[in-house]
């Protein structure tokens, strides 16, 4: 199971919010926050509002000109998605909103929803949101597609240990955690002197983050136990939605 995202539609005078379904699957409208005037405060409640609901990761609808040039509005959303940054403690992502707010008022004349101008721009704010959200889990299921091919098209990769001897992994998955990407790795064969030593505690695999843009990127060790354990959570959470439950809980960490 993922962790939860978040979606905020922000005007002027209020905030729509969503949120992801558990397994990052699609959006849910939620409730829409009335601002205080003050930004920092308006950036606290949101970020108590996120940490009640367990979420990692979260997105601010960028609004921009037609053409796609950015607006007085732009820079003020920015600059509260830099304030609800500081406020969650990891940065906000900005998605495009040109459309959402249209669509989403289309959609409540469609499905009938009161015209009362104040519950009815409620109902658009976190219904934009949802749409701001639905996009952003768009994209981001093609990017993890795209890092996940990248690494299958050489699904079998040989790591070195300090001795020198040969470990040949075979690719597990490509999957992001609090805006990093990570690479698991299972091993394909065992050196003759290794699998002497083991005992029936699970296959193990290795756990690495991804560092670098397009074609210098490399596979770093990850030196931090506790965010190896972390990580290793989490893709177990996201394992399981491909395999078998099972299989994910009998895997073992090795921060090879």
């Amino acid at each position: 199971m993922l962790k939860q995202i978040a979606a905020f539609d922000v005007g002027d005078k209020r905030i729509g919010v969503a949120f992801s379904d558990p397994f990052g699957d699609y959006a849910v409208p939620g409730d829409t926050y009335f601002r205080t005037g003050d930004t920092l405060r308006d950036a606290e409640a949101l970020a108590a509002l996120c940490r009640a609901r367990g979420v990692e990761e979260a997105v601010c609808g960028l609004p921009l000109n037609a053409d796609g040039t950015e607006s007085v509005q732009s820079e003020k959303t920015r600059r509260f998605a830099e304030a609800l940054s500081r406020a969650l403690g990891f940065d906000v992502a900005l998605e495009d909103e040109r459309y959402t707010t249209r669509e989403a008022r289309r959609d409540l004349v469609s499905l009938g929803v009161s015209s009362k101008r104040d519950k009815k721009k409620k109902n658009v704010d976190s219904l934009a949101a949802a749409y701001i959200l639905e996009g952003y889990l768009a994209k981001r299921r093609e990017t993890m597609k795209e890092k996940s091919n990248d690494y299958e098209d050489d699904s079998v990769v040989e790591l070195i240990d300090d001795d020198g001897v040969g470990y040949r992994y075979e690719h597990l998955m490509t999957f992001s955690y609090k805006g990093e990407w990570y690479c698991a790795l299972a091993p394909e064969t065992a050196p003759e002197e290794a699998k002497e030593d083991e005992e029936d505690e699970g296959e193990e695999i290795a756990i690495f983050r991804i560092v670098g843009e397009e074609e210098d990127e490399h596979l770093e060790t990850i030196e931090d136990e506790a965010l190896l354990d972390e990580v290793f959570a989490e893709f177990c959470n996201q394992y399981e939605d491909f395999e078998d439950a099972d299989e994910a809980e009998s895997l073992d960490s090795d921060g090879e």
